[in-house]
């Protein structure tokens, strides 16, 4: 296929070639998760020297739009199909039925933990003395997106109606009354993890994105940890920063 020279544009090379990969991308020329050509074949396709062709593709992978591998070469990151503003607390049930998806849930167990030192400071003031702990799978038209591990002071929700919850939230605010008016969220992206990674059918160099969220009633008291690990290749977020 015949691009159109980019010597005609005016901007700086790489930005051009920036985007002309990114259409390229959208037009199904370079398919998600496979492979992009050469440098040298690209470079030569593309009518700019290999630097340039280097520079664009750093920035390409600053983007999150390709990775590259060393001596392996240079892959298309498969979008994210599920987005949502961090800032907002959506249920994960939300953002795949915002998607045109069909949420659904794969409990994986229940039990009363003791609670780690970790556990303890945060769930501070309040006083731990055991957790429900449950784990759940979250899938969007029946394949495992999100892992959930969510931790509940027991005297707030006894385990078996833990167990029967479709939604943690509800039962908070059905059962314990606990109406949940903010949380605290702690992001970090983790490399794959030997259980997690295998149960959301992950490939060994994809990445998870950790969410770690305290959860607070109206009286700002510590109600519920929840640790989600989403696919990174599934979803995004974003958040909106407001100048103060």
């Amino acid at each position: 296929m015949k691009h159109m020279s980019i010597r005609q544009d005016t901007r700086h090379l790489y930005l051009q070639v920036i985007d002309q990969i990114k259409r390229d991308i959208e037009n199904g020329i370079h398919r998600e998760k496979e492979k992009l050509p050469s440098e040298f074949e690209l470079s030569k396709t593309l009518g700019v020297s290999r630097a340039t062709l280097r520079e664009a593709l750093r920035i390409l992978e600053e983007e999150n739009v390709v990775t590259r591998r060393h001596g392996v070469g240079t892959f298309v990151n498969p979008k994210p199909v599920f987005s949502s503003g961090i800032e907002e607390l959506n249920s994960v049930t939300s953002m795949i039925e915002k998607s045109g998806m069909e949420p659904g849930v794969q409990y994986l167990s229940a039990e009363l933990i003791e609670p780690t030192e970790d556990d303890r400071l945060r769930f501070e003031p309040t006083l731990i003395h055991k957790l429900a702990k449950v784990e759940r799978v979250r899938t969007a038209d029946n394949l495992p997106v999100v892992f959930c591990i969510d931790k509940i002071p027991e005297h707030l929700i006894p385990l078996e109606k833990v167990r029967e919850a479709d939604s943690i939230f509800n039962t908070m605010e059905n059962y314990a009354s606990q109406r949940i008016s903010y949380a605290v969220t702690h992001i970090e992206p983790i490399g794959y993890h030997d259980r997690i990674s295998s149960i959301l059918n992950c490939d060994p160099e994809q990445s998870l994105l950790l969410l770690k969220q305290m959860h607070y009633n109206l009286d700002d008291e510590p109600v519920l940890l929840s640790s989600n690990y989403f696919r990174a290749d599934k979803f995004s977020f974003h958040v909106l920063r407001k100048r103060v």
